[in-house]
């Protein structure tokens, strides 16, 4: 179980997290929305420490990891993975090698600098390149692969850490939509068929509602929703998304009830236009 207790995150003046409480059980798929800036990827950031927080507690299974230092904290990156927008694969690479760097953490620095794998790290990386129907190009160069394949490969490399977490920071962001598709339902198949927490920033409230069990809105910082996509209503959104002016007229145009965040924009541009 993730917790976070008034998890703070200063730059300068700017509050790009603040006072965030939230706990997050083992186990569930989460969408986190909102608007740039409101905090998402900060936020995900600091669960994996990639940055530390000006204030506030983060644990995991009851263990303290804002305390966290050298191996240790090198063997929590480990455990909690991190699928980025942009990939992060070596383009020079093959596909196997790249899944194969996900075994970092559990390695010295010379045998993995060498490409020293053993043949049970081999197998499970083609194990979960298959998972992805990416088996096939496991000796391909990294950057011979569309993006959508690349993202996927990114998800195997993920998976052979053996992570507790995943987290996932604007996934799909610059997929089109049938490669945003297949890695969604990748996601969540490895959640409902591992058994891995997801938590994945997702920039349309679509995605997240189709996707995932629960949705955490942010807005400035801070969390303003949190609860079951069919609790997401109008109003709820617009509170997330800062649109309270229009809100009368989207309840016209949209009605009462759960908001795809695409109509909510369609919606503003009509109204707008008339």
């Amino acid at each position: 179980m993730l917790t976070l207790q008034h998890l703070c995150k200063h730059f300068g003046k700017v509050k790009a997290v603040d006072q965030v409480k939230l706990t997050i059980k083992s186990g569930q798929m989460v969408g986190i929305i909102g608007r740039s800036g409101a905090g998402k990827s900060t936020l995900l950031r600091l669960v994996n420490r990639l940055i530390d927080p000006t204030s506030g507690r983060i644990e995991f299974d009851g263990v303290d990891i804002g305390g966290l230092k050298r191996r240790a904290l090198l063997q929590w990156r480990t455990r909690c993975a991190m699928i980025f927008q942009q990939f992060n694969l070596v383009d020079r690479l093959d596909v196997l090698t790249n899944v194969l760097v996900g075994r970092l953490g559990y390695h010295r620095t010379v045998p993995t600098l060498l490409k020293v794998f053993s043949k049970s790290e081999k197998a499970m990386a083609i194990q979960a390149l298959d998972r992805l129907d990416m088996a096939a190009t496991a000796l391909q160069r990294a950057d011979t692969l569309s993006g959508g394949q690349q993202q996927r490969v990114a998800i195997a490399r993920a998976l052979v850490q053996e992570p507790k977490l995943i987290l996932a920071d604007e996934p799909i962001a610059s997929l089109d939509p049938h490669n945003a598709t297949r890695v969604m339902e990748a996601l969540k198949q490895i959640n409902n068929e591992v058994g891995i927490t997801v938590i994945c920033n997702l920039h349309h409230l679509a995605t997240a509602r189709s996707y995932c069990e629960r949705i955490i809105g942010m807005r400035s910082g801070r969390i303003v929703f949190s609860g079951q996509p069919s609790e997401l209503t109008t109003k709820k959104a617009l509170e997330v998304y800062g649109t309270e002016g229009d809100s009368e007229e989207l309840k016209q145009a949209l009605g009462e009830g759960p908001v795809n965040i695409d109509d909510v924009s369609t919606s503003r541009a009509a109204v707008a236009s008339a």
